[in-house]
């Protein structure tokens, strides 16, 4: 009996490629939410699987019993379990890592569907989207490749296990489990070689920068090629002591593998659905597949393909019924389940990461993001008044740079377009606000003659402004008022005190009045000096 060609394992290796290819998307709470469910569907696949090769070494260790030479079968299903064993421990231990250090560690559980390890249990990883920690682990640390090697070593330890006439053929049947050749054409390395520029190797084209969540998967994969590679060892014992036809498993439910489970509106919704069993079938032969009242074709693998085209926003949901004849009873059993995806519109979120206007003579940092669309495919300009401009920064986000006040009405436009969607944003334009001169911390009233003549001019100060922005004093006019004496007069050029204000400063005595009037400054963009008004102070 050969395990490897039924539906279940082609549902497996396509939920693979779809979780590898959701990876090259800006990654949603709605994406980690599928890797999630993916997982789940591992999980329970490799507990059926581990379950139907439980049920396989009694009935080979019966049919060895016939033959003093079949013996030598029986006493390979020990090492054979127990190398696949220890191989699924080390991959749990990686797990379990994975999710203590990315912060879950004692986590608490309501499904008990979703478990990691006996006592701890979640149904939402607190870490889901950490990338640290599975580049720490896996690439830099070396467990990654660490884990290759195993892999590579329990699948070439399984084939020498067989009989030497039969190793080609076993070979063919088994899943590869480690991909060693995209990476290579991927960096442009040679075969033999253990990693190309950079350090550039396997691990650190599967794990690094991944996410938690969707790392899990993949290890689950491992572990359900490592399980079906058992399961093929296995069955291969079992034909060869002749107990092929006494082993029949009688379980199945109704499967669907959606590509994915949230769509946008007028993307099409595809999904795979199929009688999943622990054993694989001779053929599909009695088997029918339908998704809401329509009979879908099946084709020799045992998989349907329900397609349907996503109208309007929202839940929707769909039925699958399947029967299919018992091959122990010949009983035909019928299965329904409901499933749902989740259908969402495009949406583009703009945003000045500082305020909601735009300032002349600044740098304003913009963020932009399409919810869906990848971030090479989204298109940012500038329109509208403001005279501005927008440039990428290497980081994703955005730089405006504005050069004119938007007259009552009119606005500066952000603009972003992508495959299917158009949107655009209104900003307003201004100067950079008036900053607020000071003396020492003070705009006027008292102040002592030594704190008076310690300072060294007028400093302008940009109150509650949150860019990095710097105004300079153009120049003022000092005025002292003694009190019996006549005003004395200086002008000033610049912030710092001149030779002549600086004198009329360090006459400072008790009771004078200073008045600093006209005084006049520039910020970035500024055409011309503006006028920051009066200060007065009187000594003490």
């Amino acid at each position: 009996m050969s395990i490897p060609k039924e539906p279940r394992q082609l549902m497996i290796n396509i939920m693979y490629l779809v979780l590898t290819a959701m990876l090259a998307l800006n990654v949603s709470a709605e994406i980690f939410n599928a890797f999630k469910i993916v997982d789940k569907g591992l999980i329970k696949s490799n507990k059926a699987l581990e379950e139907s090769n439980d049920a396989l070494p009694e009935a080979i260790r019966d049919g060895a019993k016939k033959k003093n030479t079949l013996e030598k079968y029986a006493e390979l299903i020990d090492p054979a379990r127990s190398a696949a064993s220890d191989l699924n421990l080390y991959i749990d231990d990686i797990i379990n890592e994975l999710i203590d250090e990315s912060g879950n560690i004692n986590g608490v559980v309501d499904d008990e569907d979703y478990v990691f390890r006996e006592g701890k249990k979640t149904t939402d990883l607190r870490g889901k989207k950490n990338k640290d920690v599975t580049t720490r682990i896996l690439v830099t640390e070396g467990k990654g490749e660490e884990l290759k090697q195993k892999l590579l070593d329990y699948r070439a330890a399984t084939i020498a296990m067989a009989d030497e006439e039969d190793r080609e053929s076993f070979n063919n049947e088994i899943p590869a489990i480690v991909d060693d050749q995209t990476w290579r054409d991927k960096y442009n390395v040679a075969e033999g070689q253990q990693s190309g520029k950079g350090g550039k190797n396997w691990s650190f084209f599967n794990f690094r920068q991944m996410p938690v969540q969707a790392v899990l998967p993949i290890l689950r994969k491992f572990q359900n090629d490592v399980i079906s590679t058992e399961s093929a060892f296995l069955n291969y014992l079992a034909t060869k002591v002749g107990t092929t036809k006494d082993l029949v498993i009688d379980k199945f439910t109704v499967v669907s593998a959606p590509e994915k489970t949230y769509v946008i509106n007028g993307e099409t919704f595809t999904t795979d659905v199929f009688i999943s069993a622990s054993a694989s079938q001779e053929s599909n032969t009695g088997m029918t597949l339908s998704v809401n009242g329509r009979q879908l074709p099946i084709n020799e693998d045992g998989v349907a393909t329900f397609i349907q085209t996503a109208n309007g926003v929202g839940k929707k949901s769909y039925r699958v019924d399947g029967t299919v004849t018992n091959p122990v009873t010949g009983e035909v059993q019928s299965f329904t389940k409901t499933y749902e995806y989740e259908v969402g519109e495009r949406s583009a979120a703009i945003s000045a990461a500082k305020m909601n206007v735009f300032y002349i003579g600044v740098e304003n940092p913009v963020e932009v993001s399409v919810a869906g669309v990848p971030s090479n495919q989204v298109q940012v300009s500038m329109g509208g008044s403001g005279g501005g401009n927008i440039n990428k920064n290497s980081d994703g986000t955005y730089t405006v740079n504005v050069s004119t006040p938007t007259p009552l009405g009119q606005f500066a436009k952000v603009n972003v377009s992508a495959p299917g969607f158009n949107a655009s944003k209104d900003f307003r334009v201004k100067r950079i606000p008036d900053p607020v001169p000071k003396l020492s911390k003070s705009r006027g009233g008292a102040m002592s003659s030594g704190e008076f003549k310690a300072q060294g001019g007028i400093r302008p100060e940009l109150e509650h402004f949150d860019f990095d922005a710097k105004c300079d004093i153009v120049g003022f006019q000092v005025v002292r008022v003694p009190r019996r004496a006549d005003a004395e007069i200086a002008i000033n050029r610049g912030g710092r005190y001149v030779q002549d204000s600086e004198r009329v400063v360090n006459k400072a005595t008790a009771g004078d009045r200073f008045f600093f009037e006209n005084i006049k400054c520039k910020c970035p963009g500024d055409p011309a000096p503006r006028d920051l008004g009066t200060m007065s102070f009187t000594i003490k």
